[in-house]
């Protein structure tokens, strides 16, 4: 094929690509048409347009901390690995931002990696052992970390990772500085 051959299949191919693309809209679109809409699917609303309020999971514990914080722990489960896992909600019920306190025990490795919920342990009274939060091979605490100032009536998720119990303890008591202790059931 020569040149003007091929040029010419082009613009033929070009004329065609651009009535397919000029033919699909519409210079005035009508005002009666439907707008589509994208939503998310609704819960079972008891009236319609209203939709339920989303129920936080009942804390397993509320502990009361110094300067108006509330830690509300949500849930303590083992996991294949041999952890346990608490997490929760660290709450600020004071009417004005605070910093959160010291919450990262005395232990050396762990003031270094700045504030976090590094002194938590947790307590097996029927099997006598104090379980401390794991740390990395960096002696970094598996917790929340960076905590500084929450503002009043906010609240930050937080997690505490720790060596999981014996099957055989249901209960322990955790413990965190600055907060009354909790009994924890765990899952």
């Amino acid at each position: 094929m020569s040149i003007h051959g091929r040029r010419g299949v082009v613009s033929i191919a070009l004329a065609a690509a651009f009535l397919v693309v000029g033919c699909g809209a519409e210079a005035d679109p009508k005002a009666d048409k439907p707008t589509a809409k994208t939503s998310a699917p609704r819960g079972n609303a008891t009236t319609q347009g209203e939709q339920p309020a989303e129920q936080p999971p009942e804390a397993l514990a509320v502990l009361k901390g110094q300067d108006g914080f509330e830690l509300a722990i949500s849930s303590a489960a083992r996991d294949a690995g041999g952890f346990l896992t608490v997490k929760g909600v660290l709450k600020n019920t004071s009417g004005k931002g605070r910093a959160v306190p010291d919450l990262r025990g005395v232990e050396t490795e762990v003031l270094k990696h700045g504030n976090s919920l590094g002194g938590a342990t947790l307590v097996d009274a029927v099997g006598k052992k104090r379980y401390y939060v794991l740390r990395d091979t960096d002696g970094r605490p598996l917790t929340t970390t960076g905590l500084g100032i929450v503002s009043g009536g906010d609240s930050v998720e937080v997690f505490m990772q720790f060596p999981a119990p014996p099957a055989s303890a249901t209960d322990v008591s955790f413990q965190l500085p600055t907060f009354e202790p909790a009994t924890l059931k765990l899952s």
